[in-house]
């Protein structure tokens, strides 16, 4: 059976960065199932599968096409209930739906101002016309006002994760003392930040940092794939 995930990629077609992606790169190693990368550019994605996703990742494991991260961590639950649980039953579930939302609301808003320019420049000219014209409409400035305003989102990282920090000075991962896909939810933001900016938003000992780490390691350190930028 041929499983693909299409996954966004820039100019290099080796380096992945999408926070989604992610997610779902780090369900199929936890479920121990093996795939093949489909890079895509921005401006390739409304031709992929005859056009049946506007966004990546999107899943082919055999005839079945799922979009979404987290729809995809569903389906693999359901589909492989005999490996590992992604969310360990329904209470992980609505535990992941609002990691989730926190997530989007808080980090990724920060990245994006931290990010936008240095994404830019990972992608290849058709693209960079597409992400400009695209991200100015929708944040309502320039690129290059969106990044004077990352300087200060640098400085002030730290503190939007600090309910994660407490929860992890008494527990190894979110998900308990193993890793659930809300892990891998947090995770796929600061992996963002890594492959892209590399901006240093936390101190070597805090406990984030040991826990994304930690992370980092897991499933035979598929998060090392791509180096800090």
């Amino acid at each position: 059976m041929t499983r693909l995930l299409y996954a966004l990629a820039g100019a290099d077609k080796a380096r992945q960065f999408s926070p989604h992606v992610w997610k779902t790169v780090m369900s199929l190693a936890h479920k121990g199932l093996d795939y093949e990368t489909v890079p895509v550019s921005f401006t390739d994605i409304p031709a992929i599968e005859n056009g049946c996703t506007a966004t990546v990742p999107l899943l082919r494991d055999g005839e079945k096409l799922v979009r979404d991260s987290f729809e995809i961590a569903l389906y693999l639950d359901e589909a492989y209930p005999d490996r590992p649980s992604l969310f360990g039953g329904e209470g992980g579930k609505a535990m992941a739906r609002f990691i989730e939302n926190w997530s989007q609301s808080t980090l990724h808003m920060a990245v994006t101002r931290i990010a936008i320019l240095h994404i830019h420049d990972l992608l290849g000219p058709e693209d960079r016309a597409y992400f400009r014209r695209s991200r100015e409409e929708r944040l309502g400035a320039s690129l290059e006002d969106i990044a004077a305003a990352g300087r200060a989102e640098v400085e002030g990282f730290a503190k939007k994760l600090q309910p994660l920090r407490n929860m992890l000075k008494v527990q190894p991962f979110i998900g308990g003392e193993a890793p659930l896909f809300p892990d891998y939810i947090v995770f796929g933001a600061l992996q963002w930040l890594r492959t892209t900016a590399g901006a240093k938003v936390l101190e070597a000992n805090d406990p984030v940092a040991l826990w994304f780490a930690r992370c980092l390691d897991l499933h035979g350190g598929v998060g090392h794939r791509v180096t800090a930028a």
